[in-house]
């Protein structure tokens, strides 16, 4: 990367996350726009914000999430979904929604879309919306491709984050998870790491906040994946909703799942399976590449405006 993104990548602590659980009345803030970081400091040091997951609100009223398959929710099948796949990022503004009858949410997420691609489409409607809360995972289908370059990616990203928080909203980032243990992933896992830690310094750069996919260790288990191994199954993004729930210490009622222990399988079973994912998801992917062709094209995003999760909204959670 250049040197203007050289600056030591630090971990962000809650002091810095734009988030403030203090009442509308304690901490007033512009419509679009989330609580200036200095107030949220000066309350934090007056004992004033509530600890992680207390039952105070949050701030957001306006929450857009941007990406590919991964925040579109692919591999999280719901025929009452807009789109027909609900996804983590539903499952947070779900959460969001909860007790805030004004809260409003769009996802302008495409399957198979590139970084650039993403930027280019996706960047100047979300800022149109106004939005207070901004999600953005973007980079892993490019990263699977020959000759991709992490810096590169980084420093696009850069400059989205900083159109994106210009206007006060928080932006949440998304780190690549870890393909260690993957057949075929695993061979851009160095790739994902150096692109993990660019996007560090880009949240350093911008005040954003980092959902960290990487050390997420219950990625690990197959169960979090769906039967193309590229996406998460249902258990996979009920277990990132969390997690970036958590990030953002909203109080939530979203509990962890334990998937059930796998049988053991004998290797004539295991190869069985491997072959049949090669035949039905592996090889059309590569086809795809070849052709030039997405599993996105023809596709819109499945909720391009902001509106409500649940009707007029959904009710306070019952104590």
């Amino acid at each position: 990367m250049s040197n203007d993104l050289s600056i030591p990548a630090v971990p962000l602590n809650q002091s810095s996350l734009k988030q403030a659980s203090t009442t509308e009345e304690e901490l007033q803030f512009d419509e679009g726009t989330a609580p200036p970081a200095a107030d949220i400091a000066d309350a934090a040091a007056a004992g004033e914000i509530a600890p992680p997951n207390s039952s105070l609100p949050h701030p957001w009223r306006r929450y857009v999430a941007l990406g590919d398959s991964f925040t579109e929710g692919i591999g999280d099948p719901d025929e009452q979904s807009p789109g027909g796949n609900r996804g983590w990022a539903d499952r947070v503004a779900e959460e969001l929604s909860r007790g805030h009858q004004d809260f409003a949410y769009a996802n302008l997420a495409i399957r198979g879309r590139l970084l650039q691609q993403i930027l280019d489409e996706q960047v100047e409607p979300a800022l149109a919306l106004k939005p207070d809360l901004i999600s953005l995972s973007a980079g892993g289908n490019d990263l699977l491709r020959p000759g991709s370059d992490p810096d590169v990616l980084a420093e696009k990203l850069d400059v989205a984050v900083g159109e994106l928080s210009a206007g006060g909203a928080t932006v949440v980032l998304f780190t690549g998870p870890d393909w260690g243990g993957t057949s075929v992933l695993g061979s851009v896992r160095s790739k994902t790491a150096i692109l993990n830690e660019d996007l560090r310094t880009v949240a350093t750069r911008h005040d954003a906040v980092i959902a960290d996919m990487w050390s997420l260790r219950e990625l690990a288990d197959p169960q979090m994946w769906a039967g193309d191994r590229l996406h998460l199954s249902p258990l996979g993004h009920h277990t990132v909703a969390i997690m970036v729930l958590d990030t953002l210490a909203v109080n939530h009622t979203l509990h962890p799942k334990v998937p059930k222990p796998l049988p053991p399988k004998n290797w004539r079973t295991a190869r069985t399976e491997d072959l049949v994912w090669a035949r039905e998801f592996f090889l059309p992917w590569v086809l795809r590449r070849i052709r030039h062709q997405s599993s996105g094209d023809h596709i819109r995003a499945k909720r391009p405006d902001a509106g409500p999760m649940f009707g007029t909204g959904i009710p306070p959670v019952p104590h």
